[in-house]
């Protein structure tokens, strides 16, 4: 459509609008955990269009379907591929199903959200990363907290220098369930995997890991990882289903500040403490006079918007526009391979293992 508007002395000039592109027709494939607050953000964001809803469960099914009657209700993946209006689909399913189901989506031409984590195995992610490069389609793994405005306000105190030189992270998350087959080290270490990394810019290097199975051989409950990354800082995380409450805290220890991020405090979710231990020249050849710093807790503003709303934001403009999406496939694949080498040093009974040969190879 044209019209005109006059500019300066007078004149009168063609302006141009351009047309809205049409939304992008979008299938959630997995109606259970975190299926419902897919499909919530898809039929919220004027980008996309909410076309199906997929899962093999019927009551599953059934029970998302009736929030969303103007969506279609199918039972497998088949009947989402044939449907030449869905460009896109989101995939929240349990982790050892990401591989197939990406695989035919890729396959069938379609651009791919899939939740944390992109695979279960490195090869398997290798080769969903390589397919979707040779389709020239979007694939976004679902790292969401890297999109929570409180873990990027810690970004932004550890980029702009307030915090220093970091001496090492530690991460508590735990919670009483939700069990699940893949063990916890699957299932909880990707949200501080991808946290972390995304903090530090850096991947890691070398993974220590011990777990406890209490009701499942072989399926840790509670688990402990030791990560190296390659600047050489190193994080403590601890993981647990077994835990009277929910825990979901890190803390940044730095040179200048240390740093508390609590995703549970929705009020005030980050705290910078002036904190820490200087050390004075020495008077004397070997000794060390160390002084004990205690200054202020500064809260910063963190202004409050839902992660899954910006992600879906994000995935949106990578199909439009071809940019790379903050959650990458890159990144997918460095959590996959420390995913990976955390649950077989578990089993090697805490051998610490390297990842810089698997992901050079």
């Amino acid at each position: 459509m044209i019209t005109e508007w006059e500019g300066p002395g007078g004149a009168t000039r063609p302006n141009r609008i351009v047309p809205r592109p049409a939304p992008i027709g979008v299938a959630v494939v997995g109606c259970g955990y975190w299926g419902p607050n897919l499909a919530r953000n898809v039929d919220e964001r004027p980008e996309l269009q909410l076309r199906t809803l997929c899962d093999a469960n019927p009551a599953q099914l059934r029970a998302l379907a009736q929030r969303y009657p103007h969506a279609r209700a199918v039972h497998d993946l088949d009947a989402v591929l044939c449907d030449p209006t869905v460009e896109a689909v989101v995939v929240a399913t349990p982790p050892q199903t990401h591989h197939a189901l990406v695989k035919r989506a890729l396959e069938a031409g379609r651009h791919v959200l899939v939740e944390k984590p992109l695979a279960t195995t490195l090869a398997d992610a290798y080769e969903l990363a390589e397919l979707a490069q040779e389709q020239d389609l979007v694939l976004m793994p679902g790292h969401t907290f890297i999109y929570s405005p409180p873990v990027n306000a810690v970004r932004d105190l550890i980029q702009d220098g307030t915090v220093g030189d970091i001496h090492f992270i530690t991460s508590s998350r735990m919670n009483l369930g939700k069990y699940q087959s893949d063990g916890v080290v699957c299932d909880l270490a990707p949200h501080d995997l991808s946290i972390l990394m995304y903090w530090l810019d850096q991947p890691v290097v070398e993974v220590a890991a011990s777990g406890s199975s209490v009701f499942a051989q072989g399926v840790p409950e509670t688990a402990f990882l030791t990560l190296t990354f390659a600047g050489g800082t190193t994080a403590n995380v601890q993981l647990s289903w077994l835990a009277p409450r929910k825990v979901r805290q890190m803390i940044v220890v730095g040179s200048k500040r240390m740093v508390q991020y609590d995703d549970t405090a929705s009020d005030e979710p980050v705290r910078v403490y002036d904190r820490g231990i200087d050390v004075q020249p020495a008077a004397n050849f070997g000794e060390h006079q160390l002084t004990y710093r205690s200054g202020d807790i500064t809260i910063p503003r963190v202004q409050p918007q839902e992660p899954l709303r910006l992600e879906l934001e994000d995935f949106v403009r990578a199909i439009r526009t071809g940019e790379e999406p903050r959650s990458n496939v890159a990144l997918g694949l460095e959590i996959v391979a420390a995913v990976e080498m955390a649950s077989a040093s578990i089993r090697d009974n805490g051998t610490p293992l390297a990842l810089a040969s698997r992901l050079a190879a």
